[in-house]
């Protein structure tokens, strides 16, 4: 149990991660009308939740 939620952890930072890259591009474009529909900074923290609290449960004995 304690190794799947490790992995579950792992996916989550990087889902967190790949979303605060996705959000940097988004407000770092040279098109400022082409905005997406994406909410990076929502996925983001969703996927930070997630690995805290497997991380928690991972290493709850």
């Amino acid at each position: 149990m304690q190794g799947s939620m490790l992995i579950v952890s792992a996916a989550g930072a990087v889902v967190a991660v790949a979303a605060e890259v996705a959000d940097y591009r988004r407000r770092n474009r040279r098109d400022v009308d082409a905005v997406g529909f994406m909410p990076w900074r929502g996925i983001a923290l969703a996927g930070v939740a997630v690995a805290i609290f497997a991380a928690a449960f991972a290493l709850k004995p």
